[in-house]
């Protein structure tokens, strides 16, 4: 089992992370989301391929046997905001990096106009302005689920007042 102290790594780094082609996509993906480091590129990557790689081994099931888990994992990826409701695990083996970013407090933050850049969404979540709800959330990398999108907050003071209001959708 392990220690409880001991976490496992959340991520597998690439085999080869010396190629020239891998750098260039990792760099222009790490500036467009305003994500820290590699680490939280590869700890999404390796989110994704968890997801296609349950979707791989319920495809290889008998179809009465992988019904239910094909339902639970499909509900799972609907209610972050992965698939649509109408999906099939195809649809998961067709997930990309892009798609689990997108689903960010970070990216959110940033696309529904609440900051001007990935990086200023970023601190505006770290410095703890944004709330979901009555919540007030820190992590930038926080998943958020379909249902809690619509009620993040941004909030702002402003000569000595504070004041919240819901970010804009676009």
């Amino acid at each position: 089992m392990g220690d409880p102290r001991k976490s496992k790594k959340t991520f597998h780094r690439p085999r080869r992370i010396w190629t020239s082609d891998q750098l260039n996509a990792e760099l222009y993906i790490i500036g467009s989301y305003g994500l820290r480091n590699k680490r939280e590129l590869w700890k999404a990557q390796s989110e994704v391929a968890r997801f296609r790689n349950q979707s791989r081994a319920l495809l290889a099931l008998p179809s009465d046997v992988r019904s239910e888990k094909e339902t639970q994992l499909l509900g799972f990826l609907n209610r972050l905001g992965l698939v649509s409701e109408s999906a099939t695990l195809d649809d998961v083996l067709n997930l990309k990096i892009e798609d689990l970013l997108e689903r960010r407090l970070q990216t959110i933050v940033m696309k529904k106009g609440g900051t001007k850049s990935p990086h200023q969404a970023r601190q505006v979540v770290v410095h703890g302005h944004v709330s979901l709800g009555d919540r007030f959330v820190n992590v930038p990398g926080y998943l958020v689920r379909r249902e809690e999108e619509a009620s993040i907050l941004l909030h702002t003071t402003l000569g000595g007042g504070s004041t919240s209001q819901p970010l804009m959708h676009s």
